[in-house]
């Protein structure tokens, strides 16, 4: 087998073995998660994506394993803004604490194939087409621009979203959600419930976000074992972030401008590839780690400064 192979081989047996353990038996029975089970649970999957790197280090070598730490570490990064969105739908649908778990669980795992489909359609573009790289280096740097200046969360309602108006019209929808079920029957016809909205606004909302960070990957690497691992090794690790940082929202709310400021570099260095400037994968990888970890650094800053102001 080829050091690809193995690396591929690895991934699935780490990957069904996590699911086992972490998704399902921690999984089985509608119970709230506490801060502390959140805290080992994001820990085992970090310890798990990060203990990945060190085995493609030494299997398909230095250049790779940078590469994928890189995408795994961008990716990871714009998942905590994903989250923040999670946050939003569940507090305006008031879902249950004890069927939180089970909802974010489906919808993270509707949310990985339909990624697995999306990163397909990238790489079968991107060999036929190289130069949408340069498309999608454009579009980084406008949603990194926009990102930055325009406040979306503000925007964002749940109800004026695209795919609520579209199950609104289409479905017979039913305002319950304490039953735990995603459909019940009212005088004989099938309703669905406001957990089963909750499960497909989870999957597209990660789907939009994955129209960020699919493009920036590519940007960061054309291997296709690294853009599939870093991808899904990221989103399992969304449920466990769900829990523990839904009380900290207001606690990084600086970390979108440090993601804005990675999809701006990144986009940016697709386009430049153009005029042959190719910046090297450990410029990409300090890029990342610094604007991202300086961003919370900067938001724990400001949070410490108010507090003490207001003790003042």
């Amino acid at each position: 087998m080829t050091p690809t192979e193995w690396s591929y081989l690895v991934f699935g047996i780490l990957l069904v073995g996590a699911i086992i353990f972490d998704l399902g038996l921690l999984s089985r029975k509608a119970h709230t998660i506490s801060i502390r089970q959140a805290f080992f649970q994001t820990l085992f999957w970090v310890v798990l994506g990060l203990g990945f790197f060190v085995f493609v280090w030494f299997e398909d070598g230095k250049q790779i394993g940078l590469e994928y730490i890189a995408a795994y570490l961008m990716e990871w990064g714009l998942s905590i803004d994903n989250i923040f969105v999670f946050i939003l739908i569940f507090s305006y649908f008031n879902v249950p604490e004890r069927h939180a778990n089970r909802v974010l669980l489906l919808g993270i795992l509707l949310a990985i194939i339909l990624r697995i489909f999306f990163i397909t359609i990238g790489i079968a573009l991107i060999d036929r087409f190289y130069w949408i790289l340069y498309v999608f280096g454009a579009f980084l740097v406008y949603t990194g621009l926009k990102m930055f200046f325009v406040n979306t969360d503000e925007e964002f309602d749940p109800k004026q979203n695209f795919v609520f108006k579209l199950l609104n019209k289409f479905l017979p929808l039913t305002p319950d959600s304490s039953s735990g079920k995603f459909t019940i029957k009212l005088n004989g016809k099938k309703h669905y419930t406001m957990l089963f909205v909750v499960l497909i606004m989870l999957a597209a909302t990660d789907l939009v976000f994955a129209l960020d960070s699919i493009p920036a990957v590519f940007a960061i690497t054309q291997n296709k074992m690294v853009v599939y691992t870093s991808n899904i090794f990221a989103v399992l690790g969304l449920r466990s972030l769900f829990f523990l940082l839904r009380g900290a929202v207001e606690k990084f709310k600086y970390l979108k401008e440090g993601i804005a400021i990675v999809l701006i570099f990144i986009g940016l260095k697709m386009l430049v590839s153009w005029f042959g400037i190719h910046l090297h994968i450990g410029v990409s990888l300090g890029a990342i780690v610094l604007c991202l970890g300086g961003s919370i650094l900067f938001s724990i800053y400001k949070n410490n400064q108010a507090l003490k102001n207001q003790q003042s």
